[in-house]
């Protein structure tokens, strides 16, 4: 029997349990919401290695890949949120992992078997994936920094707050997972370099681009919190403008190749 509709029943199931506990705070529900998270990640996971890990070479199709950034980023997630005791960020991201799910197990996909990979793609791609999953909630958090920035403004929605963590605390972990993301993601694509022997030729330009304009947006958000102390509405905006380009870097350019155009990116031999 196919596990795919058992992880998106989980995944719903939790997120509403732990919507229930910001609205109702209930400590059992947040408890019982982030457990089945966890069930759901670890079968999400085991979803995502079969669907990758073919005799050809590992598969990284489209829907593949948006999965595994998916299950990357609820299971950086999860502990966060039981460290915070708090489950609105992990309440936000598992409903956007069941729609990965659900559209990785019913959108016919060909396959795209990566055949040996060098180290240096290895690496190259285990960072990016990392970084995304990392930005990604930072992305998160800056949604809930907005949030509490809004509501701070109009005093007829602060008692809003009173299920979301300090504005502090929020602020704080969203700038480190910032800093971390942006070091990988920098890793990401130095190491992707070594690959590129022609980017148009290897339908890499678009992607390329638009990362290194993310990586710098980032790098500059990060500047302007040390040497000028951005924080607040300015931070999150910021954030999610970077989030959005390197969305569109790797799965907007990856969703136009391969299933608008019938094409995919391109390593050179060996790679």
């Amino acid at each position: 029997m196919s596990l795919f509709p058992f992880v998106i029943a989980i995944y719903l199931g939790a997120s509403a349990s732990l919507v229930l506990a910001s609205v109702s705070p209930r400590h059992w529900l947040t408890q019982a919401g982030l457990l089945l998270a966890f069930l759901g990640v670890i079968l999400h996971a085991v979803l995502v290695w079969n669907a990758i890990d073919l005799p050809a070479g590992q598969d990284v199709n489209f829907f593949n890949m948006l999965s595994l950034a998916a299950v990357l980023t609820v299971a950086v997630i999860i502990p966060a949120s039981g460290a915070s005791r708090s489950g609105q960020a992990c309440a936000i991201i598992l409903p956007g992992a069941a729609l990965c799910v659900l559209l990785q197990w019913v959108v016919p996909t060909k396959p795209l078997p990566l055949g040996s990979l060098s180290a240096a793609v290895r690496l190259h791609i285990i960072s990016s994936l990392l970084a995304y999953s990392l930005l990604s909630i930072a992305a998160i958090n800056a949604v809930m920094l907005a949030v509490q920035d809004r509501a701070l403004r109009h005093p007829h929605l602060v008692h809003r707050l009173d299920s979301l963590p300090p504005l502090a605390v929020i602020e704080n972990i969203m700038f480190k997972l910032i800093w971390l993301g942006w070091l990988l993601l920098g890793l990401s694509l130095a190491t992707g370099l070594v690959f590129i022997d022609d980017l148009l030729a290897q339908h890499l330009a678009h992607k390329t681009v638009l990362s290194m304009l993310s990586w710098l947006l980032f790098g500059l958000l990060l500047l302007g919190r040390w040497r000028f102390g951005w924080r607040g509405r300015a931070a999150a905006r910021w954030t999610l403008l970077a989030m959005l380009i390197l969305t569109l870097a790797y799965f907007g350019s990856k969703l136009v190749l391969e299933l608008m155009l019938g094409k995919s990116w391109q390593l050179p031999p060996g790679g």
